[in-house]
């Protein structure tokens, strides 16, 4: 009987506990906070967002990249909207009759009592005739944001634009944004969207029964001041971001260069590349289907998507290697005839160059030094273990970066596959050894790079082993922050003991007679380097640079690709040298290369032929009125001179060829 007592009196407190809560809450929602009256009212309260300024872009010495421009957006709220001289309105704000029913009608589709855009972008000039005569316009308002512009016109990959956000970019910010809201789309401005977009503003505006605004609700308790988005302080240095544009017009190629100590990214150059400007405003979608149809893919970010083999420009890094493993040092030599024997396969080589150890293996690019030293490394736990032998080797080329993306603060980076033992299994069968995939050994074959990931191979042999990953952005705001991530080091494993010798090799390839970079000297700057010609299956080779200087206390390491170039020191070397130059000594004397001047580097134009564009196939010449006298091969300096003047030379043969 007590026990039932008890439960009665338990079950009754509960009810009243419960009662109390009820009566406490419904007190809070209609005496002591206005929040769900806010919530109710819509017919008499409306919100109105204030839009903030998108945070600017600066270059790392504080030259501005991406600013705001004042703009405005004509906004109607279908239900208000009462008999009015439309055509009046259709001749300020410059759209046709027909064009102003297509706009109403999709405003009262989206919603007959909620503003929405009717006309966006209008001009300062526009508004301020608009103001004059709004009064004519019932239910219709002006509201200001602001648009991007870009002082300088460079580096519209780099920078990206910005768009309206479709609905599954509204869905994904729950809800941040509403239609015909801005979003970043590409590039800085969609990788730091938070960052730069601050937060709106909201005023509560109370409205009384005759649709009249009576200001504030509860003298604006409520409302909140629309804060700026962040200043973006970027890694790049405009000066040589705007030379390398203007290096790479009318080509198609890439540009990067590093601050190795840091890992700050101080040019990225895309080419065919597009002046930002062209994405903002009403012409918008116009400009943005040109370049889109543009066969040369200015969209298209070479720096992280663009898919190059590296050529000889890994040659280093296999050496690096090599040494690490112990199976050559720096006096280890080799026979070049010209030529290296891997079963019955025979694979050229460049020069005759007889005895060669590492530094002039480096420096002349014998292909026959890497394949020796290369076919030591998977023979070194004998012929049966080669496979195994090779899954050791890719593993350490992949510390360098190769074969994964560097984690760099950019939408989209690529990552290209580098082979391991069991893809060469599924396409060889397991019969296969380094004489099967030798081509590896000079960075053809299996082994894709992007020009980051080139850039940064040599950045870590500027530190003699570590890098930090490549980032575009120095800083955040007024503290200057930065992800920690972008100031850790990372190894690759490689003793530094070993990098003097091959930065020998790098810098006789520039320095010296017999180098094959010569075209990126600089005077009075000792540059270490590396050219590549990278076979193209689809037309002229490639021409490749890699390279850093000074050699001591490295400021800049820098890859250039461009393709269709020819030779590595037709092209892409002095490219590297102008700009390497003007880093450094914020200058550029008036020397030439390959006998011409940097302005005939800049005029050059190298775009491919289009398919569509090419000439009808001539008929064949008859053979027997030709002159079949021996021709006189050209030497490689001749070559690059004229592959420059554009005069036309045939090659010796079809073998594989780098240097």
């Amino acid at each position: 009987m007590d026990q039932l007592f008890n439960r009665k009196y338990i079950i009754q407190g509960l009810f009243v506990l419960i009662a109390l809560i009820l009566l406490g809450r419904l007190f809070y929602i209609q005496v002591a906070s206005d929040k769900y009256f806010l919530d109710a009212n819509n017919n008499a309260l409306r919100k109105k967002f204030i839009y903030p300024a998108r945070g600017v872009i600066s270059d790392r010495n504080g030259k501005i990249l991406a600013q705001n421009q004042p703009t405005y957006d004509l906004m109607v709220t279908p239900n208000e909207v009462k008999p009015f001289d439309t055509l009046s309105l259709c001749n300020i704000i410059g759209i046709t009759m027909e064009d102003f029913r297509k706009k109403f009608h999709k405003a009262v589709v989206q919603s007959r009592y909620q503003a929405s855009i009717f006309q966006k972008l209008l001009s300062v000039q526009t508004y301020a005739t608009l103001q004059e005569r709004m009064a004519n316009f019932k239910g219709f308002e002006v509201q200001k944001r602001t648009i991007r512009y870009y002082p300088d016109s460079i580096g519209g990959q780099l920078l990206g634009y910005i768009r309206e956000a479709n609905q599954r970019e509204i869905e994904k910010h729950q809800g941040y944004y509403k239609p015909g809201d801005y979003i970043g789309k590409s590039g800085i401005e969609k990788q730091y969207e938070v960052e730069l977009r601050g937060t709106k503003g909201v005023r509560n505006m109370l409205y009384n029964a005759h649709n009249v605004a009576q200001g504030s609700y509860a003298d604006g308790k409520f409302d909140s001041l629309a804060i700026a988005g962040e200043q973006l302080t970027t890694t790049i240095d405009v000066e040589i971001q705007k030379l390398g544009e203007q290096l790479l017009t009318s080509k198609v190629g890439s540009i990067v260069a590093i601050e190795p100590a840091t890992g700050e990214i101080l040019a990225f150059v895309s080419s065919p590349g597009y002046d930002p400007n062209m994405m903002v405003g009403r012409e918008t979608g116009n400009n943005y289907m040109k370049i889109f149809s543009n066969p040369y893919r200015p969209f298209f970010i070479r720096p992280l998507k663009g898919r190059y083999s590296p050529g000889s420009a890994f040659k280093p890094l296999d050496a690096l290697i090599a040494l690490q493993d112990g199976v050559v040092d720096e006096f280890s030599t080799f026979n070049c005839p010209g030529y290296y024997w891997a079963g019955n396969r025979k694979f050229k080589c460049e020069h005759v160059d007889g005895n060669i150890a590492l530094r002039r293996g480096i420096a002349r690019s014998c292909n026959t030094y890497f394949y020796n030293i290369f076919a030591k490394m998977m023979l070194k736990k004998g012929g049966k273990n080669q496979h195994k032998a090779y899954d050791e080797w890719q593993e350490k080329v992949r510390k360098f970066g190769i074969g994964d993306t560097l984690g760099v603060d950019f939408p989209g980076e690529s990552s290209y596959k580098l082979f391991r033992a069991e893809d060469y299994t599924k396409r060889y069968s397991k019969y296969w050894g380094y004489t099967t995939i030798l081509s590896v050994a000079i960075g053809q074959g299996e082994i894709s790079t992007t020009p980051l990931q080139m850039a940064n191979i040599m950045a870590i042999i500027a530190n003699r082993g570590y890098y930090v990953k490549p980032h575009l952005v120095k800083g955040i705001g007024d503290t200057k922050y930065i992800d920690p991530k972008y100031k850790e080091k990372h190894t690759v494993g490689i003793d530094a003991r070993h990098f003097e010798s091959v930065i020998d090799g790098m810098q006789d390839a520039v320095n010296s007679s017999i180098g094959t970079a010569t075209e990126s000297r600089i005077p009075n700057i000792l540059m270490c380097g590396k050219t590549g010609t990278v076979q193209n299956v689809h037309g002229k080779n490639h021409s490749v640079f890699i390279g850093f200087a000074p050699r001591d206390n490295p400021k800049i390491a820098i890859a250039v690709i461009v393709e269709n170039g020819g030779y590595g020191g037709a092209y892409a070397a002095p490219i590297a040298s102008f700009i390497t130059e003007k880093y450094l000594t914020d200058s550029l004397k008036g020397r030439r290369i390959n006998g011409a001047t940097i302005d005939q580097y800049k005029a050059a134009n190298l775009l491919p032929v289009l398919k569509d564009k090419l000439p009808k196939q001539k008929l064949k010449t008859d053979t027997s009125k030709v002159d079949t006298a021996k021709k006189i091969i050209p030497t490689k300096a001749t070559v690059a001179r004229n592959q420059f003047n554009k005069v036309a030379i045939a090659p010796k043969n079809n073998a594989t060829t780098e240097q």
